[in-house]
């Protein structure tokens, strides 16, 4: 399945552009993508989950993800679904921000295996205003900008809007244009807000470069209650772990509606779908495991496996364990953990990284890790969708397993529900 059939079939998708061609250039490895980040904080919070796993994702379907980092349009501030203008910030505060920021995405991208992180002050900082309105500001119109979502909010309000956040659309735009000057970018993703910003940014590139770029927008996510996600009582739900502890991470996960299961394990997990589905028939006991290993999985992302499994030991100390459904989410870190007790009992054999920087074919390395008595047995299990390396389903056999595979210097084999190997990578 390639990555957009995922992304929609998650859940992640409002809009997009292109439907056809957009999906031709995503069938091919290496496309490049990207999203932006505003570095009005220190950290991310949950709400900023989205725009992570979807980069995420497509770094794990072969293709190059870019954060960017907004220490440019930080100076300005973004006016989409605010209210009031935002507060300046110094070129100090947005630089500790940035540092920040990249730290929590390298839980969920690799920066050392493809991944770019971006900052558009590069480019933004030193433009010389009357070049720029002459290169860029000619390509816009006033009449379509003030019909954006975002910009008709803000000139109703009683606010209204400021001739300097006026300007970020064409920053937005400019940032588009430059990436795909620069990265061969042709994909820009963003919440529901930024459909008039990125809509722009195509529009700017086919006038600039007679090039066709695509655009993807996700929902907003809310509660099934109708509260907004990455709220809890005492506030925003923050990836650092200095403001939202693992534990109280772990906690408001664990605190999940019942009606919200299957879809955040949709969107916030990478656990098999059909695994997922499954939770649609339960109830009761089984439901309230599924909640458990939602919060492992969501914590183990953020923070780690070690600091999700201290949140989660704690959580069973205080409240009592919850019984992980036997017949679904065989996939979870939590139920291999159940089942195969502490991960150094695994069974383990080492490989050399050269041997693995051009490839390994999948089924050469199940058999390597006695998984499988022959190569004709491994593209069987493979062909039957009981092969895994990390927790992900291997696609084909053939599939060539390279370093982008290796996590904290090692990868974990399964072979149906409860046979596991590791592979230590040897550098």
């Amino acid at each position: 399945m390639g990555v957009l059939e995922i992304l929609k079939e998650r859940g992640f998708i409002e809009k997009q552009t292109h439907e056809s061609e957009l999906g031709a250039y995503l069938s091919q490895s290496g496309a490049t993508c990207y999203i932006g980040f505003d570095p009005t904080a220190d950290s991310l919070h949950i709400g900023h989950l989205i725009p992570i796993m979807s980069l995420a994702h497509m770094q794990r379907c072969g293709h190059r993800p870019i954060a960017l980092v907004g220490g440019g349009t930080g100076m300005i501030g973004d006016p989409s679904g605010k209210t009031e203008m935002r507060q300046m910030m110094t070129f100090k505060t947005i630089g500790a921000n940035v540092d920040g920021i990249k730290r929590q995405l390298s839980r969920f991208i690799d920066f050392e295996q493809g991944a770019i992180l971006a900052n558009n002050a590069d480019w933004l900082a030193e433009l010389a205003y009357i070049p720029f309105l002459r290169d860029i500001g000619r390509h816009f119109s006033i009449n379509r900008m003030i019909k954006a979502e975002s910009y008709r909010q803000r000139i109703e309000s009683e606010e209204g809007l400021s001739f300097i956040e006026f300007n970020y659309m064409l920053l937005q735009s400019y940032d588009f244009f430059k990436l795909f000057d620069t990265y061969d970018c042709r994909l820009q993703m963003g919440g529901s807000d930024q459909w008039g910003n990125i809509v722009s940014g195509i529009d700017l590139v086919r006038k600039k470069r007679q090039k066709t770029v695509f655009g993807i927008t996700f929902p907003l996510i809310t509660k099934s209650d109708g509260s907004k996600m990455g709220k809890s009582a005492s506030g925003a739900v923050w990836l650092d772990p200095l403001k939202t502890s693992p534990y109280a991470y772990y906690q408001f996960w664990i605190n999940t509606d019942d009606r919200d299961v299957a879809r955040f394990l949709s969107l916030f997990t990478f656990l098999p779908m059909p695994e997922i589905k499954a939770l649609e028939q339960v109830s009761g006991a089984d439901l309230n495991g599924a909640k458990a290993v939602l919060a492992f999985e969501a914590t183990a992302l953020a923070h780690g496996q070690q600091a999700a499994k201290e949140a989660h030991a704690a959580a069973e100390a205080a409240f009592g364990t919850r019984k992980i459904p036997h017949a679904m989410l065989p996939s979870s870190r939590i139920r291999r953990e159940k089942m195969v007790g502490a991960e150094s009992t695994l069974p383990t054999t080492r490989i050399a990284m050269r041997e693995i920087t051009d490839g390994i074919p999948a089924y050469q390395l199940f058999l390597r890790a006695g998984l499988t008595n022959s190569a004709g047995e491994a593209r069987r299990l493979i062909g039957q969708n009981g092969a895994y390396i990390n927790e992900e389903r291997v696609s084909a056999f053939d599939l060539m397993v390279s370093p982008l595979f290796i996590k904290n210097g090692e990868m974990i084999l399964r072979a149906g529900k409860k046979r596991y190997h590791r592979i230590e990578i040897d550098t």
